[in-house]
């Protein structure tokens, strides 16, 4: 029983470290399909190229003579949410921009024909091997349970969770309390309707864009220090798993995108930890199945309603 509960409880920690990381990607999902009601599925990509400019600036700041770690850390975060940021406001200009107002699948070719260019452009940049990414937060704590072994909590597994919840502090703060949050929800509410009354509503989508990407790239950032390791194919299936989140807590709710992503994660973990580690897969999308079989808006989601 002792084993268990140990088992059990480092099971349910990884399973919130690697939640986080979905969450963090399956909010630029719902935001960009909240306001203009479209995938965007170049967005696994851009949490790749996060994790690539974070590996570039940890390496540039780190050779330049010893700074702490909290600085360096902090250092190569900026640099990578800026770097990224431009990536989401030119995947908005050069392919949903100029589209947006055609049928609604002709943005989704352009966005996956986006997300195969990254990849290879990334590919052939870098090339297609394993990089060994810095180990800057080696260290882990434990908490006896009084089982056969004690649970161990990485110092970068709760890195991630602790700016996981800063930045979901901050989004929330954000998109109640500023100005572009609140024209973030009227576009949201009625995109025509938002234009007519003044907002600039190019502006909006963009902003969506670029808070998207940036999130992933943190994201891609603190897995990569945590996994020790990437490569040009993770955005694929991190963006797939996070889609599946997004769907799962509710497309276009923003809390949605969170609990989906943490269930995600929990759900994926222990079917890692109590099964053959092949079937994880199938009972994270068995999951999403169920959800959408008997509610189809997910569990935070809210039926559709034909503006007139």
């Amino acid at each position: 029983m002792d084993v268990f509960v140990s088992q059990f409880a480092q099971q349910l920690i990884n399973g919130l470290s690697l939640g986080a990381i979905y969450a963090l990607i399956a909010i630029g999902y719902t935001m960009v399909y909240g306001i203009i009601g479209m995938i965007n599925f170049a967005h696994g990509e851009v949490y790749m190229i996060g994790a690539y400019v974070g590996l570039v600036a940890l390496t540039g700041l780190g050779g330049s003579g010893g700074l702490p770690l909290p600085f360096l850390l902090g250092g190569a975060l900026l640099v990578t949410v800026a770097v990224t940021g431009l990536y989401g406001w030119s995947i908005e200009r050069v392919a949903y921009r100029p589209l947006r107002g055609g049928p609604r699948l002709v943005p989704l070719i352009s966005a996956i024909g986006v997300s195969i260019f990254l990849q290879n452009y990334v590919r052939l940049g870098q090339g297609a091997r394993d990089l060994s990414v810095p180990t800057l937060l080696g260290g882990a704590f434990e908490i006896p349970l009084g089982g056969a072994f004690p649970v161990t909590v990485s110092y970068a597994r709760l890195l991630i969770v602790a700016v996981t919840v800063v930045l979901m502090i901050g989004l929330t703060l954000l998109i109640t309390r500023s100005r572009i949050g609140r024209a973030c929800r009227a576009c949201a509410e009625d995109l025509r309707m938002a234009n007519l009354l003044g907002i600039d509503t190019h502006r909006v989508i963009s902003f969506t864009f670029v808070l998207g990407a940036m999130l992933a790239a943190t994201g891609g950032l603190l897995i990569a220090l945590t996994i020790g390791k990437l490569n040009p194919f993770i955005g694929f299936v991190a963006g797939i798993k996070a889609f599946t989140a997004a769907v799962l807590g509710g497309i276009g709710s923003i809390p949605g995108a969170v609990l989906g992503g943490v269930l995600l994660g929990v759900a994926e973990t222990f079917a890692a930890g109590y099964l053959p580690s092949e079937y994880k897969d199938v009972v994270a999308f068995s999951l999403l199945v169920l959800i959408l079989l008997f509610r189809p808006t997910g569990l935070l989601g809210r039926p559709d309603v034909e503006k007139v």
